[in-house]
């Protein structure tokens, strides 16, 4: 199956490969027009996307929308996450300004979670939902190089979301959990679509 992926984010594109590699998709990511995430939740901006690439190519299409939620700001940047610091800002401006949001907050307050939720639209108007959460803590500073975004600020455990590997990621991330649960639901559907 030939799954057109609406994201112009190559980090997104190394993940949902990986994690689908052991299905029989192939992953394309074609200049797609823009969409604006009018949604008040992870789900509907997914779903925005993930609808407008397959209208536009013909193909299943998926998407995610993924961010991160901060207890300590009453759940904020959330979907507003990749715009937190405006447009056009790097993540480094947006984690900064992350930082200084929460510089009075102490270890113990700084919990939150990244969330993720992936919908795929069928030409046919099927979709397929899946979502998936991490907790974890928001550190002082920026640890490791790896990964994107938040990444480096998120911790889980001692370590961050850039100090792991892709793989280590993967295994406990809110984009690898909603994509393992993905996989499973698109293997099911394959399957009842052949019978």
């Amino acid at each position: 199956m030939e799954l057109i992926l609406a994201t112009h984010n190559p980090n997104k594109v190394k993940e949902f490969e990986r994690i689908l590699s052991p299905l029989s998709v192939s992953v394309t990511t074609p200049r797609l027009e823009e969409v604006e995430e009018t949604g008040s939740t992870f789900e509907e901006n997914a779903l925005l996307k993930a609808e407008a690439a397959c209208k536009e190519t013909g193909l299943p299409a998926a998407a995610d929308d993924s961010g991160l939620a901060v207890d300590a700001l009453n759940g904020q940047p959330g979907v507003y996450s990749a715009r937190y610091a405006g447009e056009g800002a790097s993540s480094s401006d947006r984690n900064r300004k992350l930082l200084h949001a929460l510089k009075n907050v102490p270890v113990e307050k700084r919990s939150a979670r990244f969330i993720c939720a992936i919908c795929c639209v069928f030409p046919n108007g099927d979709k397929i939902t899946a979502r998936g959460e991490c907790e974890g803590f928001i550190a002082f500073e920026p640890k490791g190089t790896g990964g994107f975004g938040y990444d480096p600020l998120f911790l889980v455990g001692d370590k961050s979301f850039g100090e792991l590997s892709g793989d280590e990621k993967d295994k406990m991330s809110h984009r690898g959990r909603a994509l393992r649960k993905f996989a499973k639901k698109l293997k099911e559907y394959e399957e009842q679509s052949k019978c």
